[in-house]
């Protein structure tokens, strides 16, 4: 199966959009206005390839092209823009059968390997993929593949249900959250705004750099709330103290960035907002309810005591040469700062 690639234009946009709701590989973030708003955010240039058979659309990918220092570079996601996945999308993918999804899956990545290294010369790859990937065309074509964990909580039940399989801990800590006067809120954008400086005062604390922009949030909740980005801010004595912002898309709703530990020890906002949010979830259909980064050993001692599912996905990248891989691993930093914090 041979499959040429184009580049979708602004006109296409209503294209690319179908497709990406028709696939269950497909996101919030593959949708045209979020890419375009990631693109004007970060120093790269986006190409979004439609993977093309006879006449027929069979799929899609966003890459954003980086060169610096000479070297040339793709990412799908980009840095610095809190996309936790990207990578291809295979239009009405659940509808195929098993050898046909492995069929398109492989020449799709075939055609897509061959742009990358071959007409944009690029020195190094790399895609965060979706739960419903098969990684095996990655791996045979000589991809290097780690491994993303994250949790998945069922809220498609009864919300009693959900609370009494939580941990007895955290249900103590909503409790006492709530009797200490904290309530939760449908937040603003200057609610937005306050939960950006509680998590850049929490990254000062621990000594590192946010590399997510207030701007970029900011135009965000413009194009996407209410009805995708949601904020759940925690209040007391009209004070934000707390909260955090979640994406909703098709049946998921993600925990996305927010909750910072609060300055004092002496209540739980957070564990609230999240809980207000699963509530949320809950009451409006939906059936998952997504934390990610269940890889990183604090994080997940918290968020495992929502009683969530493990799951994985995989990260996966390729160099052109061998100079490109030992660039990576010591012999220069180009590639690590060209690569940065991918979420």
């Amino acid at each position: 199966m041979e499959i040429e690639l184009k580049i979708a234009q602004e006109n296409d946009a209503q294209l690319w959009d179908r497709i990406v709701d028709s696939s269950s590989q497909g996101t919030l973030f593959h949708t045209w206005k979020w890419l375009k708003i990631a693109e004007s955010h970060t120093d790269t240039t986006l190409y979004p390839v439609l993977g093309v058979k006879g006449e027929t659309v069979i799929g899609i990918l966003p890459i954003f092209y980086m060169k610096k220092y000479g070297i040339a570079s793709a990412f799908s996601p980009p840095p610095s823009v809190a996309i936790p996945y990207l990578g291809p999308v295979i239009e009405n993918y659940e509808k195929y059968k098993q050898s046909k999804k492995e069929s398109i899956e492989k020449n799709f990545l075939r055609s897509i390997d061959h742009y990358i290294f071959s007409q944009l010369n690029c020195g190094f790859t790399s895609f965060s993929l979706t739960l419903n990937h098969d990684p095996r065309p990655y791996k045979w074509a000589n991809y290097q593949l780690d491994p993303i964990f994250d949790y998945h909580i069922d809220i498609n039940q009864n919300i009693t249900s959900i609370w009494q399989n939580m941990d007895a801990n955290l249900k103590g800590h909503i409790k006492r959250t709530e009797k200490n006067g904290i309530y939760i809120e449908n937040g603003s954008k200057k609610d937005l705004i306050d939960i950006y400086h509680s998590l850049a005062r929490r990254y000062r604390e621990q000594k590192r750099p946010i590399t997510v922009s207030i701007e970029y949030l900011s135009e965000l909740f413009d194009t996407f709330s209410p009805a995708n980005l949601q904020v759940f801010v925690a209040k007391q004595n009209g004070n934000t103290v707390g909260g955090i912002i979640t994406l909703s898309y098709k049946d998921h709703v993600l925990y996305w960035i927010g909750g910072a530990k609060p300055a004092s020890a002496n209540f739980s906002p957070n564990d609230l907002a999240q809980w207000e949010a699963i509530k949320f979830a809950n009451s409006h259909g939906y059936k998952i309810y997504e934390e990610i980064g269940a890889g990183t050993e604090r994080l997940s001692e918290f968020k495992a005591k929502y009683n969530p599912k493990l799951v994985h996905r995989y990260s996966v990248k390729k160099y052109s040469s061998l100079f490109y891989l030992c660039a990576e691993k010591g012999y220069s930093h180009f590639i690590k700062r060209i690569i940065g914090r991918l979420v």
